[in-house]
Parts: C-alpha cells; sequence; structure tokens
C-alpha cells in the first residue's frame, strides 16, 4: 500500500516537475529569442549606419587600422565600447534613480542602439582576424548554431505566424493608404 502510494507520489511529481521544466524552458527560449530578434534585425542597420560614417576620410583610416589588428588585439578592442559607456549607463540610472524616468530611459535605449551599432561594426570588420583564433572560432560557430535553433523553433510557433501574418496585413494596409495619396 505504502509503496504504491510512494509510486503516485513519484509520478506526479515527476509530471509537476517536467511541466514546471518545459514552461521555464519556453519562456526561457522566448526571452533568448527576444533578443536574438532584437540582435538580428538590429545587427544589420546599425552597422549599415556606421558603415555609412566609416566611409569619412578620418574614419576610413581608423577602420584600415582596425582590420589591421592581430587577433587578440582585435578581440582587447570589443571592451572600448563596454568602457565608454559604462558611464552613460550609470548617468542614466542616476536620472532614473532621481525621478527623471523618460530622461534615464531614454538614454538607456540610446547607449543600447548605440553600442550594438558600434559593437556590429568592430565586429564585421575584425570577423576575419577573430576567426583566426581557433577556440573563437568554435565558439562563434556553436553560438550561430545555437541561434539558429532557437530562432527556428519560435519562428515554428503558432505565435510567430500570428504575428507575421499581422505584420503582413499592417504592410498591405499601409500601402492601400499610401497609394489614396
Amino acid at each position: 500500500m505504502l509503496t504504491n502510494l510512494l509510486t503516485v507520489l513519484k509520478r506526479v511529481l515527476k509530471g509537476l516537475i517536467s511541466g514546471i521544466g518545459r514552461a521555464i524552458s519556453t519562456v526561457g527560449i522566448w526571452l533568448i529569442a527576444l533578443v536574438l530578434l532584437f540582435e538580428e534585425w538590429g545587427w544589420e542597420y546599425l552597422a549599415a549606419i556606421v558603415a555609412w560614417f566609416g566611409r569619412l576620410p578620418g574614419l576610413r583610416w581608423i577602420e584600415g587600422r582596425i582590420r589591421g589588428l592581430p587577433p587578440y588585439g582585435a578581440l582587447a578592442l570589443f571592451v572600448v565600447p563596454a568602457l565608454t559607456l559604462l558611464p552613460v549607463k550609470l548617468l542614466a540610472l542616476y536620472w532614473l534613480g532621481n525621478g527623471h524616468t523618460v530622461l534615464g530611459v531614454s538614454l538607456i535605449v540610446a547607449a543600447k542602439l548605440g553600442g550594438t551599432a558600434i559593437t556590429a561594426r568592430l565586429f564585421m570588420l575584425t570577423r576575419p582576424t577573430l576567426m583566426r583564433l581557433a577556440w573563437f572560432a568554435i565558439g562563434f560557430n556553436r553560438w550561430m548554431a545555437f541561434k539558429e535553433r532557437v530562432l527556428t523553433r519560435v519562428k515554428s510557433s503558432q505565435a510567430w505566424h500570428q504575428w507575421h501574418a499581422f505584420k503582413v496585413s499592417v504592410k498591405h494596409l499601409v500601402q492601400r493608404i499610401r497609394a489614396l495619396f
């Protein structure tokens, strides 16, 4: 009798733990997916904007120097955006703490966009050099495979299909409104 009760309790707990694990996994995948989608979409556009600035004469010379860095020099270069944005983010936190919510949040968003743009451009300039580091190439390839798996899972979900259908309908609506003018 006691062994049957223990078996049932064990089964119930196993099911409960499994359900909680699935829920955490699903929420975690969606949070990771949101970050990945922001980086994916923002990365290209922001890098293109910074690349446009890179065509300016003085910056063209700097980009040439960046491309010529040795592998560990290129890797060390990624510390620069983080260090330069740290005081900006601290200022934003200060403003948030003193009730300037819009100003603080705006500065955090601007720092995120600016940091992503600069990091994206730096990565585009240094990627060939960084890929000469075996451990970096292995890690990068694993990251890309993980990212692809997460995005594939998200893009196959019902929520993604509904969002995509909504986006397409809004796009068509905007095109029809533009055609009126």
